[in-house]
């Protein structure tokens, strides 16, 4: 049978439209966005849980920048990233304040550790403050290696050191030394030198070169280790993927995206407790 010219304008319309939703769809299947965080999250092996459920569930891939917590900070200010997602809440807030990010919210929390050679040369193991363990390391002039960083965990180290009273300038490069590097990198360090070192407890927990190194102390409330997560303010940087980031956001701090944090382990032990105010979880299309 011939088609008839209304047929075949129908059949050509059909097949133009099945090619617009398949072109739509390959392009959802496709997005990606860029999330600066911080080596914590990448190395302890979190987002290979979380980002592929993440994906499963909106079609949105994530490439990450796995770098210190002020570094992330200032390429998400330079418009290099879409999210943030680190853990110094001071630096977070101002980074809003200036008009980068669009809001913050909490997203889970851990804590940070010192830890130190098996000869603990200051006598610190057991203690559950910090800054007296830091004044007793100084004194003795024990070994102690800095990140250097400006990550969340030397911000957190530096504070330490101030509300000790300890001038860390003054010592730099004699028995405190500064690195450069990130957490693991850092460890290792201190691994070779038999150094004291603050660790935030994902990392130490993921770390497989730990030698003679071991936990001395933690539980001291200052040492609480809160994590926060920022879409970047499309009025700032017009090029980024907003709606995409806010719905990583939004999962994020949903229940199946806390879900999903509370349920990853290392060695059967949590290494992030989720912590966001609940949420809706984004739509699925």
């Amino acid at each position: 049978m011939v088609a008839t010219g209304g047929k075949i304008f129908r059949i050509l319309m059909t097949g133009f439209m099945a090619g617009l939703w398949l072109g739509a769809t390959a392009m959802v299947q496709s997005s990606e966005i860029t999330l600066a965080s911080t080596t914590s999250t990448e190395n302890s092996g979190l987002f290979s849980q979380l980002l592929p459920r993440f994906k499963a569930e909106t079609g949105i891939s994530v490439r990450v920048i796995a770098v210190g917590t002020g570094q992330a900070i200032r390429l998400a200010e330079r418009g290099d990233a879409d999210v943030l997602l680190v853990h110094h809440r001071p630096s977070e807030e101002k980074f809003v304040a200036a008009g980068y990010g669009v809001k913050r919210y909490n997203v889970m929390y851990n804590d940070f550790v010192l830890i130190g050679a098996a000869n603990d040369s200051a006598r610190v193991a057991g203690g559950k403050d910090v800054v007296a363990a830091l004044k007793k390391i100084a004194t003795v002039r024990a070994s102690f290696v800095s990140r250097g960083d400006e990550s969340g965990t030397h911000k957190k180290e530096v504070d330490l050191w101030r509300i000790a009273g300890i001038n860390i300038g003054a010592a730099s490069g004699t028995w405190y030394r500064e690195v450069g590097a990130g957490m693991g990198a850092t460890l290792n360090i201190a691994a070779a030198q038999d150094a004291y070192v603050l660790s935030d407890r994902a990392t130490w927990i993921s770390f497989n070169n730990k030698r003679d190194l071991k936990l001395v102390l933690s539980g001291d409330s200052r040492l609480f280790n809160q994590y926060g997560v920022i879409a970047v303010n499309p009025a700032r940087h017009a090029h980024v993927k907003h709606k995409e980031a806010e719905r990583f956001v939004s999962w994020l701090t949903s229940k199946s995206g806390q879900a999903s944090i509370g349920a990853f382990t290392v060695s059967g032990q949590k290494l992030f407790v989720p912590n966001a105010t609940i949420q809706a979880a984004p739509a699925s299309n």
